[in-house]
């Protein structure tokens, strides 16, 4: 249910929608409607979205959903979808440009191609390249930041502006500004440097990367990645499947058999409750058996049904 009236624009080539259920845009396949949801054509259409859009209207930015959680009551305000098969890959200057709507596995597959090494790793995230560079991403010992020469950054008012690394405070999964201050504005491009490799060695440890992925996560049911931060010197999966929480199950959702760091959401029949309760329960259980509090790394949005 809308929770306000709907808002109009002029001149906008993407996709707008009221009262638009998020299930679907999110890997969890689960969650409420948002009052409003757009897809941007491009990053140009999303600057004229957002010069039109009220000052005072919540915003928030979706890419492939893969690391959200969204409420069974939906997300009030605006929801920006940010995903564009089409989006722009090129290389300029040395570096390998990408739009921030672009998946990150076809970043690494680009850079692969062209002779770059150790971008390999974003093979292995099922996100976009701005949720990468929103969280500083990682896996297989590799972290997207270490490789970001500058981004481009849209602001609330639907200016572009590009900014440099020690713009930011980069940590594990997490980036802020460099001030201290939380992230403002939207990432919509960034420029990466790659060292020199070697293209067929690129190529090769993709495919052993994602046979690693497919051989060792649920990737088969609806999931949103590692639920939980790896805390320091340890892994997630091993805390939580030492605790015997693996199958443990809540409704329609339960701890992967496969990988004790993800939940998985068969057939897409749980409720986004039920993950939140279980999310609560793994949380509480490791941290009363062994003392470790295991950080969230999924973002939790919108409001309960």
């Amino acid at each position: 249910m809308m929770m306000h009236e709907p808002l109009h624009f002029i001149g906008l080539r993407g996709a707008l929608a009221h009262g638009a259920p998020l299930a679907k845009h999110t890997s969890w396949r689960a969650g409420g409607p948002a009052d409003t949801l757009f897809a941007p054509a491009d990053r140009d259409d999303l600057a004229a979205f957002l010069r039109q859009l009220p000052a005072a209207e919540p915003l928030t930015v979706l890419g492939l959903g893969s690391n959200t959680l969204v409420r069974d009551g939906g997300v009030r305000g605006t929801v920006i979808v940010l995903h564009n098969p089409g989006a722009v890959l090129a290389v300029a200057d040395g570096l390998i440009y990408a739009d921030a709507a672009l998946a990150s596995p076809k970043l690494a597959r680009f850079a692969a191609n062209r002779g770059c090494a150790q971008a390999e790793f974003l093979a292995g995230i099922p996100g976009t390249v701005g949720g990468a560079l929103a969280m500083n991403a990682g896996c297989y010992g590799g972290e997207t930041w270490r490789y970001v020469a500058r981004v481009e950054v849209l602001s609330r008012a639907g200016e572009f502006a590009i900014r440099t690394p020690d713009a930011y405070a980069i940590g594990y999964r997490s980036v802020g500004r460099a001030d201290g201050s939380p992230p403002d504005g939207i990432f919509t491009a960034a420029w990466f440097r790659f060292p020199e490799g070697d293209a067929a060695e690129a190529r090769a440890r993709i495919r052993d990367l994602l046979a690693r992925r497919i051989a060792a996560q649920p990737l088969s049911l609806p999931n949103a990645g590692s639920v939980f931060r790896n805390p320091p010197g340890d892994h997630a999966a091993r805390l939580i499947e030492a605790c015997g929480l693996k199958g443990h199950a809540i409704g329609g959702v339960r701890v992967s058999e496969k990988h004790a760091n993800f939940i998985v959401n068969p057939r897409g029949a749980g409720r986004a409750a039920d993950i939140e309760a279980l999310i609560a329960h793994v949380r509480a259980t490791v941290r009363a058996r062994t003392g470790v509090d295991l950080e969230p790394e999924v973002r939790i949005v919108g409001v309960a049904s």
